[in-house]
């Protein structure tokens, strides 16, 4: 029953997350599990770091170090976020992301009555409960009668049976029943078709209002919801999607040119009308690496940047710096041929 309150000490029947390498896996801690032919045998969990006796994690704390066979790993106390990670998938599951922006929209508080309809693999569901407990209450329907059979089994041995009734029933052509009417603050549909659910799900709203949301992977099915809703006198109707990216910040060095020798001015004898070269000029003005980086300027000015950007560029922003580029060159010319 670890998912019903947080503790310390990991107790046999707990579930608990281990946490391997960036790996989680969800264990149930029993020391003997049945084997293929059906006998008891000692139950131990074979990761990729070696063998794990389940039975040694009774007494030990949550969050601790665990010793296997070829490593080591941690132990963690399950929460909704890390079971949407590590739960048996019995359908296609939602995860936190869209479940934070779904509680959000919902608006729901401890003691909230909200009614979910697809079960699916009960990851929401977990979600739920958390926010409304201890005083309010889960309904949750899905139209596969094995699949709410399992999920109700699921939230018995995690210990939230007390906050969450699973029933068995389509919806879409029942309804959610008589007990629930005008009782819900609030209704969640993750259906194919949640238009057809709006009228039922504004029965079961309380009178003095509440709140909707419906899940649905195609733009299509949206229009239509919004439609319905829009019918039904629902007010505020908004499309949200949720996109998670995650920022990576790296180090990277970039070479940076010596443009010091654009400082310098030449001087033009008057006589000669020849350039002079002034005397804290050093040799690297007429090396070769200073003569192969404006060659390279040039090309990348001609073939990277569009034309029209490399005619304003030259009119308006690198003017000087191209003057100074063209006298460097003719001085370079002139000063070659003095040698």
């Amino acid at each position: 029953m670890s998912f019903r309150n947080y503790k310390e000490k990991i107790d046999e029947g707990d579930i608990v997350i281990l946490y391997l390498s960036n790996n989680l896996y969800a264990l149930d801690v029993r020391p003997e599990i049945k084997n293929t032919k059906g006998d008891m045998v000692e139950n131990v969990y074979q990761t990729p770091f070696g063998a794990l006796k389940v039975r040694n994690l009774i007494g030990a704390d949550y969050g601790s170090r665990v010793e296997l066979s070829k490593g080591w790993g941690h132990v963690l106390q399950p929460t909704p976020e890390l079971w949407s990670l590590t739960l048996p998938h019995r359908t296609q599951i939602i995860y936190t992301p869209d479940i934070s922006m779904i509680l959000l929209q919902l608006d729901l508080i401890p003691g909230s009555v909200v009614v979910e309809a697809g079960t699916g693999s009960g990851s929401l569901t977990h979600a739920l409960i958390r926010r409304v407990r201890p005083h309010g209450h889960v309904y949750t329907f899905d139209f596969h009668e094995h699949r709410a059979k399992i999920a109700r089994e699921e939230f018995n041995e995690h210990g939230l049976a007390d906050f969450v009734t699973t029933q068995h029933r389509d919806v879409l052509a029942e309804g959610f029943g008589e007990d629930l009417k005008a009782k819900a603050d609030a209704v969640f549909l993750d259906l194919p078709k949640p238009w057809d659910g709006v009228t039922h799900a504004v029965a079961a709203i309380k009178e003095q209002g509440g709140r909707f949301c419906s899940f649905s992977p195609c733009i299509e099915q949206v229009q239509r919801t919004c439609l319905a809703l829009k019918e039904h006198g629902f007010q505020d109707i908004s499309t949200m999607e949720v996109l998670q990216n995650e920022l990576k910040v790296t180090r990277r060095n970039v070479p940076v040119r010596d443009l010091s020798f654009l400082k310098h001015k030449f001087e033009v004898d008057k006589e000669t009308k020849h350039v002079l070269r002034p005397d804290n000029i050093g040799d690297d003005l007429c090396s070769s690496d200073v003569l192969e980086y404006i060659i390279m300027y040039i090309i990348f000015i001609m073939y990277v940047i569009p034309i029209e950007v490399y005619q304003y560029s030259c009119n308006k922003i690198c003017k000087d710096l191209n003057d100074k580029l063209y006298e460097w060159i003719y001085a370079h010319t002139y000063i070659r041929s003095a040698r």
